[in-house]
């Protein structure tokens, strides 16, 4: 079995669990996500502690096992404590900036860039304009936002300049060689 799927989910205080065949919804503090998974794998719900199992061992319910259940383990983790990812802007003049709840990003261009949340997103800019935090409960829509923001001015391997995760290591290259 995977090991992944095997291992259980505690539900903690406060979170409402609903499953109906295969469907879940799970509600907390943070909002509420619903998924339908395919009816190869069955999610059960007893003493607060869900556990997810499989049919048969077949590739495809073996490889739905562990996915179905780091997705049911994301839902509760999202609605209780939500996902960030943070993103740093290096580059002279780039920067960013909250207008009510929309993102505003300087990069280089002849215009600004405008970049609206959506639903159970928000923004944060810190660090004088140059750091932008995405948060919300939904891990999927999160990395979506980072990535959609990201590919906005990407690093380019020269000058490191652009919008890059943080901590992601950007490998340079050499310019031209002169005469020698």
């Amino acid at each position: 079995m995977s090991r992944v799927g095997r291992s259980p989910i505690e539900v903690p205080g406060g979170v409402d669990v609903e499953i109906k065949g295969s469907y879940i919804r799970v509600k907390g503090p943070k909002g509420e996500l619903t998924h339908t998974f395919p009816p190869v794998v069955s999610i059960t719900l007893e003493d607060g502690v869900l556990s997810v199992n499989r049919l048969s061992d077949e590739k495809f319910h073996r490889s739905m096992h562990g996915t179905a259940r780091a997705v049911v383990n994301n839902m509760v983790e999202g609605v209780t404590k939500g996902f960030e990812k943070t993103l740093e802007i290096h580059g002279v003049g780039y920067r960013a900036e909250l207008k009510g709840t929309t993102l505003v990003l300087s990069l280089g261009y002849s215009h600004e860039i405008e970049v609206e949340p959506r639903e159970g997103i928000s923004f944060q800019v810190l660090d004088r304009n140059n750091v932008i935090v995405v948060s919300g409960y939904n891990k999927q829509v999160v990395g979506q936002t980072a990535a959609e923001i990201r590919s906005m001015r990407p690093v380019e391997p020269y000058k490191g300049k652009g919008i890059r995760y943080r901590g992601e290591v950007v490998r340079r290259k050499a310019g031209k060689a002169g005469k020698v």
